[in-house]
């Protein structure tokens, strides 16, 4: 099982904390082999989304941008787990790991979905001091949803501290205790191949759209091409 791990902030705090945590006890539970690459934002990238459509109008490899969102994008594609962490920014993700996401806005389902989506898990962690932590989490969760990733987990906890070692014992105890039943779900949903309800529900208003209005390019050859507007699905392939 390949993991992925994209830090939404270079420094090493509670959220990466946990994060790591997650992957290292799902690799224990994997037989200890999965490989795990992480990716530090913004020292792994830094750029913001120029809203040129290039994107949109070809595919992702035209962004102005692609040569250092290559690497990335790789290690997504070939993951089986990709654990997506911010901690709490004015209650939502940090500038950073938004500004990665909206790169990827092509890859969304109502646009032209990656199939390799469907075989994979995610989840999406998040810590504050105080809270903030549901909003943040989903910021992550909605790019996650709308790329098709079969499962996606969220995990957003108060840790009532600045830094890691100043969590208290009551709450690592309860930390620990939410990343091993993570750990154990991860690993028993491994490589089934689905898509997550939320993205399946918009495939098939698309795929509606696509057959009854005048078709939008290249995302409508996109679709054809891939046999979706007929009995092929992505979750099938």
């Amino acid at each position: 099982m390949k993991i992925v791990l994209i830090h939404g902030q270079n420094h090493k705090g509670s959220t990466c904390m946990i994060s790591r945590e997650i992957a290292q006890k799902v690799k224990i539970r994997a037989s200890g082999e999965s490989p795990i690459t992480e990716f530090f934002l913004p020292e792994a990238f830094d750029e913001p989304c120029l809203g040129c459509y290039s994107c949109f109008k070809s595919d992702l490899t035209k962004c102005p941008h692609y040569e250092k969102l290559e690497p990335i994008a790789k290690a997504v594609l070939e993951s089986d787990l990709l654990i997506l962490d911010s901690p709490v920014y004015v209650y939502h993700a940090t500038g950073q790991m938004m500004s990665l996401l909206d790169h990827f806005g092509t890859w969304w389902v109502v646009h032209s979905p990656r199939p390799e989506m469907c075989k994979k898990q995610a989840v999406a962690v998040s810590t504050a001091a105080g809270g903030g932590m549901k909003s943040t989490v989903k910021d992550m969760a909605d790019s996650l949803e709308m790329w098709g990733i079969s499962k996606v987990y969220k995990y957003g906890v108060g840790v009532q501290a600045v830094g890691p070692n100043e969590i208290s014992e009551r709450i690592l105890k309860k930390i620990h205790g939410h990343t091993d039943r993570l750990a154990v779900e991860i690993c028993r949903n491994a490589g089934k191949c689905s898509m997550n309800r939320r993205a399946k529900k918009w495939f098939r208003l698309m795929r509606f759209a696509h057959r009854h209005f005048e078709p939008m390019e290249p995302d409508y050859s996109y679709w054809e091409a891939k046999g979706w507007h007929g009995n092929a699905r992505p979750w099938n392939g």
